[in-house]
Formats: C-alpha cells, structure tokens, sequence
C-alpha cells in the first residue's frame, strides 16, 4: 500500500497527476492534495475524481497508470 497525492495544478495538456509521496517528482507542499493509501494506483485515481475530472498517474511513479 501507498500513500498518494494529486496535483493541483493541471499539466499543460489539462490532466492533473496523482504522485505516491515516495515519488521524486512530488509538486511543491502547496500545489498537492493527499488523497489517502490505496493498493494500487487505480484507486487512488478513483478518489482523485472525486476533485478533478480529468486525472493520470505520474509516469516516473504510477506507470501502470500513465496514460499520456
């Protein structure tokens, strides 16, 4: 199980990334939501739905979930 986070702040291509907090490429403390512990990076984009509409997985990451 992990802990993840989602970026406030949207990509320039519109999605914002879910990140585990063990993650190298975290956003800043200011520009990340803590979404909670999920076993795999498919739950944690379910919750991340729950603020933003249009979510992927960091691809240094959550490559499984990763999609653009």
């Amino acid at each position: 199980m992990d802990v993840y986070i989602v970026n406030k702040i949207a990509q320039e291509t519109g999605e914002h990334e879910i990140h585990k907090t063990s993650c190298n490429f975290l956003p800043g403390v200011e520009e990340r939501t803590p979404i909670g512990i999920f076993e795999t990076c498919h739950e944690a984009i379910g919750k991340a739905k729950e603020f933003y509409d249009n979510v992927d997985g960091c691809k240094y990451c959550c490559p499984e979930c990763h999609n653009r």
